[in-house]
Parts: C-alpha cells; sequence; structure tokens
C-alpha cells in the first residue's frame, strides 16, 4: 500500500562490508518539519493561556509596576513598608548575589505579588460587577444612573484587548434559585393547559415535595453550585445528549442553510475548496484565540466561550448506555463522504496548509474516481444515524482491529466530516416553495447514510455548489456552529471568491499526493446491522414533514416602532398560529441561553402563560376590539420578556428542576412530583437562531446574500419543531418540522397559519391609530 511505503523514514540492508542505510531526506523533513510545528503550537497555547490567566492585566503591565516599584527603590522611597527588605532578608540567593542584585530581585518578587494581588482584585471586582443584571429590566432606550456607573465599572475592569477565552476566569457561577420561587414559578407556567382538578391535584404534589423532598436535594444541589463551574452543564451534557439511546438523526442533530438567493459558484468541488478552506482559517484563529469574545449584543458584558473548545476534531463515540465525546487537540485531515465511498483528504502538504485550489482538486480528484464502494461501505454511516447501543455494538465488534481500526480512526479523528452530495438542492424553479423544502430535509437527514452523524458537524456541498452543515448537537450548542458558519460564507463569497469559469482562485502545487480511499473488510454480520440501522433511520426520515419559508411582510423594523421586542412579537404569533392550528393551548419550549454565566448552556422559557393565552382567546373573540386586543398583547408581550430575562440570569424553573430529578436518582429517591413534571411533552419547541456577526454581511449593498437560517426535527410525536431568523430590518425566515404520521400536525397548515398569525398581530397597530402615531414618532 502507497500509505505504508510512505511511513518509512529509512531503509537498511546488511552485506558482508557493513551495515547499508539508505536514508530518507524527504522523510526526516517531514519528521523536523512536523517537530517545529509541534513546539510552535505549544508555544503558542503557553503564551495565549499565560495571557489569558493573567486577564485583565497584561503581561507589559507586569513591567512596568516592575520598573516603578524599582525607581521608587532608587529614589528611597519605600512603598513596600518593609516588605522589600523581608524579602531580602529570606531569599535563598542571598549567597550567590550582590547587595545591588538581592534589592532588584526583591523587588521584582514584590512586585509580581503586588501584580498578582491586583489581577484577582480586578477579576472578583469584575465577577461581582457581573452578577449585576438590572439594566436588563430597564426599558429599551433609557439608562438609569445606577446602570451607567455600573456599565462604566464594567468598561473600566474589562480590559481593553481580550482574548477569546479571557473572561472565562471573570463570570460568575450560575446560581441555584430559590426552591419555593420554582414550585410557584412552575405552577403558575401550567395553569393556562390544566383544569381545576388537575391543577389541584399538581399544586398538592408541588407542595408535598416543597416542604420534604425538596429541601434536601437543594441542599445537594447548592453544594455543588458551590464547588463545580456550573451545576447544570456536565449532567445536562450526560443525561440529556449522551445517555440518550435514541437516533442523533432528527432527535438531535440540526442544521445550518446557505444563502438563499445566491450561490457562489455552481462546481461543486471549487464550493467545497473555499468553504473547507475557510473553515481551517477559522480553526487557526480559534487555535491563537484570536476571535473576539462573545459577548451580548451592541454592549461591553462577555458571555462565556467555552462551548468553542470543542468545535473541530470532535467526534462522539457510541457507547452501551453511555456515549463519549472525544475531543483531539489537533487533526490534519479531513474524512469525505462521495457516492458510497469514504476518503481521507489531508489539509497540509510539507507543512503548509493545502489552499482553496489544491483543496478543489482534491474534492475533483474524489468525483471522479470510478472505483466502486467496498462491501457494507455504501451505507456505513448509517450506523450512525439510528439507535446508539446497536452502533456500539457493532463498533466494539467489528471496528476494533485491522482495517476497518485504521479506517475508522480516520474518520473519527478527522478535523469534520465533508459530503459531497450528488444531489442538487436549494431555491429552485418550477416550485420554490417545495424545493427549500427538500433542501431542509436533505441538511436534516440526508438518505441517512451520506453523513456522519457523530462528528461535530458535517459539511454538505451539493452538486450544484449548494452548501450546509449538519451538526452534533451534545458538545455544544447552535450559535457557536452558527458563528463558524457565518464566517465561513463571508468569507467564501466576499474574501476568497472565484474566478470567472467558477473555480478557486490561486496556483495550485501537481506534487500534491490524491486522498486515500478508505479500505474496509465489512463481515455480512456487520452489513446486516447497517442494513436494520439504515432502515430505522430510513423509517425515521420519511415520516418528518418539513416546510421553511421567508416572510417579507415586514420584519424587525416595523416591530420595533410597534414598541415591543421582535422575539416576543414572534412568540405571541407563535401561540396564535398553534390555537388557529390545533384549538387548544400546549406546553411551549422556547430554547434562551445562561451563557452570562460560567460553563452555561441553556435555560427554557415556557412561552404559553396565562397572559398569552387571555390574548389568543382575545384575537379569537369577534366580539373584542382592538383596542382591547392590543392591551393584551402588550401585557403578554412584557410577561414573556420577564421570562425571557429571568431564564437568562438564572432564574428558570426546568434547569432547576431537571438537576432536582438528577439528585434525587443519585439518592435513590422517588419524586411522584419530578417524575410527572419532567415526563410532560413540548408539543410546541421553539429557538430563534441570531445573527451574531452582522459586520461581515453588507445587506445594504449585497441584500441577496442572507442566509435562511437552520432548524431541527420535532420533538414530540404529535408537536411541532419551529425555527427563525430574524434577518435585517425586513425579513423573517421559519422552518417548521413536524411528524407525517400524526393525524394532529401539518408542517405547511402550520405554516401558514404563522403567516397568517404575524399580519393579524400587525395590524393591531395598524387600526388603533393613536397607537400606530405613537409606535411610529
Amino acid at each position: 500500500m502507497a500509505e505504508a511505503h510512505q511511513a518509512v523514514a529509512f531503509q537498511f540492508t546488511v552485506s558482508p562490508e557493513g551495515i547499508d542505510l539508505q536514508l530518507s531526506h524527504v522523510a526526516f523533513k517531514e519528521i523536523y518539519l512536523s517537530g517545529v510545528r509541534s513546539w510552535k503550537k505549544k508555544f503558542n497555547q503557553l503564551r495565549n493561556g499565560f495571557v489569558t490567566g493573567v486577564y485583565p492585566a497584561s503581561p507589559s503591565s507586569w513591567l512596568f509596576m516592575v520598573t516603578a516599584i524599582l525607581v521608587t527603590q532608587y529614589s528611597r522611597l519605600d512603598p513596600s513598608m518593609g516588605m522589600i527588605d523581608k524579602i531580602k532578608e529570606h531569599l535563598p540567593v542571598s549567597g550567590y548575589l550582590s547587595d545591588q542584585g538581592m534589592n532588584i530581585l526583591s523587588a521584582a518578587t514584590f512586585s509580581t505579588v503586588l501584580w498578582l494581588a491586583l489581577i484577582m482584585t480586578m477579576r472578583s471586582i469584575l465577577k461581582m460587577l457581573l452578577c449585576y443584571h438590572g439594566w436588563m429590566y430597564e426599558e429599551h432606550g433609557k439608562m438609569s444612573n445606577t446602570t451607567k456607573i455600573w456599565l462604566a465599572l464594567v468598561k473600566m475592569f474589562a480590559g481593553r484587548t481580550p482574548m477569546l477565552y479571557s473572561y472565562q476566569a471573570s463570570l460568575p457561577r450560575l446560581p441555584v434559585p430559590a426552591l419555593k420561587d420554582t414550585m410557584q414559578k412552575y405552577l403558575e407556567s401550567i395553569r393556562p393547559l390544566t383544569t381545576d382538578a388537575e391543577f389541584q391535584r399538581m399544586t398538592a404534589l408541588a407542595r408535598d415535595f416543597e416542604q420534604t423532598l425538596g429541601p434536601r436535594l437543594q441542599w445537594y444541589l447548592k453544594l455543588k453550585s458551590w464547588w463545580a463551574s456550573n451545576y447544570v452543564s456536565d449532567w445536562w451534557e450526560e443525561y440529556v445528549y449522551l445517555r440518550s439511546r435514541g437516533p442523533l438523526m432528527v432527535n438531535s442533530n440540526y442544521y445550518a442553510m446557505d444563502f438563499i438567493y445566491v450561490t457562489p459558484t455552481p462546481v461543486q468541488a471549487a464550493r467545497a475548496g473555499n468553504l473547507v478552506y475557510a473553515m481551517m482559517l477559522y480553526r487557526r484563529k480559534l487555535i491563537q484565540e484570536e476571535i473576539k469574545p462573545s459577548m451580548v449584543p451592541n454592549s461591553v458584558i462577555p458571555l462565556c466561550t467555552a462551548q468553542w473548545q470543542r468545535l473541530f476534531n470532535t467526534t462522539r463515540l457510541p457507547g452501551l448506555g453511555l456515549d463519549t465525546i472525544q475531543h483531539l487537540q489537533d487533526s490534519r485531515h479531513i474524512a469525505v463522504y462521495h457516492a458510497g465511498r469514504l476518503f481521507r483528504v489531508s489539509l497540509y502538504h510539507n507543512g503548509k496548509m493545502l489552499r482553496p485550489r489544491e483543496l478543489q482538486a482534491q474534492f475533483q480528484s474524489i468525483l471522479g474516481d470510478p472505483t466502486p464502494p467496498s462491501p457494507g461501505e455504501e451505507k456505513l454511516p448509517a450506523l450512525t444515524a439510528a439507535d446508539r447501543d446497536p452502533w456500539a455494538r457493532a463498533r466494539n465488534t467489528f471496528f476494533q482491529t485491522g482495517q476497518n481500526e485504521q479506517s475508522l480512526s480516520i474518520v473519527e479523528k478527522a478535523a469534520f466530516f465533508v459530503t459531497l452530495d450528488t444531489s442538487e438542492q436549494g431555491l429552485r424553479d418550477p416550485n420554490p416553495g417545495h424545493s427549500l423544502d427538500a433542501y431542509a430535509k436533505s441538511l436534516l437527514h440526508g438518505r441517512c447514510c451520506d453523513r456522519w452523524f457523530d462528528k461535530s458537524f458535517t459539511l454538505i456541498v451539493y452538486r450544484n455548489g449548494k452548501s450546509g452543515l449538519n451538526a452534533e448537537h451534545s458538545w455544544a450548542d447552535a450559535p457557536i456552529v452558527g458563528h463558524l458558519w457565518e464566517y465561513c460564507l463571508a468569507t467564501d463569497a466576499f474574501t476568497l471568491g472565484y474566478d470567472d469559469n467558477g473555480n478557486c482562485k490561486g496556483d495550485m502545487d501537481p506534487n500534491i499526493p490524491p486522498p486515500q480511499k478508505l479500505q474496509w473488510e465489512i463481515p455480512p454480520e456487520c452489513e446486516e446491522v447497517i442494513m436494520q440501522s439504515f432502515r430505522v433511520a430510513y423509517n425515521l426520515a420519511s415520516d418528518i414533514d418539513f416546510h421553511a419559508f421567508t416572510f417579507k411582510d415586514f420584519g424587525k423594523g416595523l416591530i420595533k416602532k410597534c414598541r415591543t421586542s421582535p422575539d416576543g412579537f414572534i412568540q405571541l404569533a407563535l401561540q396564535l398560529a398553534h390555537f388557529k392550528d390545533k384549538k387548544k393551548f400546549c406546553l411551549t419550549y422556547e430554547a434562551s441561553m445562561t451563557r452570562l454565566y460560567r460553563e452555561g448552556r441553556t435555560e427554557t422559557v415556557r412561552s404559553c402563560t396565562i397572559e398569552s393565552c387571555n390574548f389568543v382567546r382575545a384575537m379569537i373573540d369577534p366580539t373584542q376590539d382592538d383596542s382591547a386586543r392590543l392591551h393584551l398583547f402588550r401585557v403578554a408581550a412584557e410577561k414573556h420578556q420577564n421570562l425571557y430575562r429571568q431564564a437568562m440570569t438564572g432564574g428558570g424553573i426546568d434547569r432547576h428542576l431537571f438537576c432536582l430529578y438528577v439528585v434525587s436518582k443519585y439518592l435513590g429517591l422517588d419524586s411522584p412530583f419530578l417524575r410527572e413534571v419532567l415526563s410532560e411533552p413540548w408539543r410546541l419547541s421553539t429557538s430563534q437562531t441570531p445573527i451574531q456577526q452582522l459586520e461581515l454581511f453588507d445587506l445594504q449593498n449585497h441584500p441577496d446574500y442572507i442566509s435562511c437560517g437552520g432548524g431541527f426535527g420535532p420533538v414530540d410525536d404529535n408537536g411541532y419543531g419551529v425555527s427563525y431568523i430574524i434577518v435585517g430590518e425586513d425579513l423573517i425566515n421559519f422552518h417548521v418540522s413536524c411528524k407525517i404520521s400524526s393525524q394532529e400536525t401539518d408542517a405547511h397548515r402550520f405554516g401558514l397559519n404563522i403567516r397568517n398569525a404575524m399580519t393579524d398581530i400587525a395590524l393591531l397597530f395598524k387600526v388603533n391609530k393613536t397607537i400606530a402615531a405613537r409606535g411610529g414618532q
């Protein structure tokens, strides 16, 4: 095999004249370059770790501190109040240095200790400042004096040039809500969804839990919150994701779409070349921590960036009962799937990263390779699409020795996975709406055997140049993948570009070795397991109904003129649409983030409230006038905003209840209240996809370069999954999913109800002339 020959560093033969060494200069050059790269990376990691470790101070501030103390010493001043002399008396090197050397060393030691103490003080003050969330509850555009002073202090102690992880040590811990508050909020959230008898029964269960078992479980949670960085995140990752035994495809993984109206090039290999190169540029910035730390939009308030650490070189490995996340410090190749074959593509040659034109040649070589798949190879990735335990057993049985082990290791240790899809997708004639639905379904599950759903993400490039991502959920949440995707789309379209023929720009080295086709020896028993997994995944994918559409009637601009939150407006529209669709209310999940805290992930906003139900009933009731409806809308929107603020600031209820349940299981205690709470179905699951890097997209000069966002599968068999992205001032994109087998749901019907609900609410502000005039001011 070619790779076996390339691995030989030198050869030797034994002859009567002695040992004849045949050295390979190429191999030794590669060994040398590999060592240089390794040491450079270690040096950069040490440097970045030091800079981050002393933030919000800087290394240059240490030199300033030492210089200042030495100057005062020579000026016969002693700012240490005798501490420098005390240090000088106890230095163990007094016999090797002159008196002047001892003075300098003592002053430097005192300066260093003082410098470190100041760093800890600044960091502690910043952490205390970041515990203040009063700014979030103030009316938009109006800032209290308290908040102004607080904001000035944050700017003072936050430092000037932060790196990606600079603020991690300054972020506060997620607080444990009071048990009484959580019980009260929970009962309030279910009141509009239950009858009087059901509500009385749940109230009795909640009160019993609050007075008996609850305080004991709460004590354990508080103990964990004092000890761990975050009392929720590790349990959330393990029990919600890694212990889940169902398919990742549809149920857990999510997708991100390409530009809606623009395809930068129709050449598949070229598009893949530019996007992969853009991802490698992003990875380089990530390694060097040059990515700006995430902030609350339009503010200096930092968010946790811990989730970025596992963006690349990460794979979810299947296990019996519990999966694990494998993250490598580096990976120098990607795994590529095309037409049933798997390939290894190196990202470097002679120590240099492959350029876009060179990557295009690699992908073109794969597209032109006529080699058929090995037996069992074509549908091999289906193992990652179905139930986890069969995949774990197959992996332990058939992929632990020989070629299978080597090939699987190449896939699992790749920087990420790439699928060169044989289909064409995107917004296409003659039925653009239907083609967008098919595009969404393809990104979510494909053919069930052409994405490696275990990888942190899979880049999908279609035959007509359209692209997208499919991402695994356990290692991080959607905003992290979204940040990467925004960078890649902007870099591809506005920085790298293409020549007149649609090919990548630049030159290429013709001596780069071609991609390596992975070899497999899959026995018939394993082929049967693969086919069983494929059938499970295919049946699941066939049952998914999708409707993705653009709402162009109005957008964020008009909503803000109505003096209300765009997210609250859309959430109330979803409540109205759901009631029109099913003639009933349901438990609603809206994802919000808790990244104001260290290692924070998500919290639930229960969007179906007493106030939102009152508003929806008024909209359905023909006897209600618009002024009354508008008043109820205002009340419901404000309620929603308060719930969202509480969720972001650690006052949500669902993660608290989840952790109480985990503690009860560890203690072997059964709680009827917690058991019932955690079994309640989320019939409407919603999420907003934020645009985080608006500076990358000039929508005024390039209005067509807008993303359609992304989506996910339905959480409940009889429910809907709804994702939306607010683009610019005049566009909102929606993604609706549900099960075809359900008699209660229809994605297109619900999409129409969303459009109508958005329009109906907007009309309230136009019908009431007084309110409309105030909103337009």
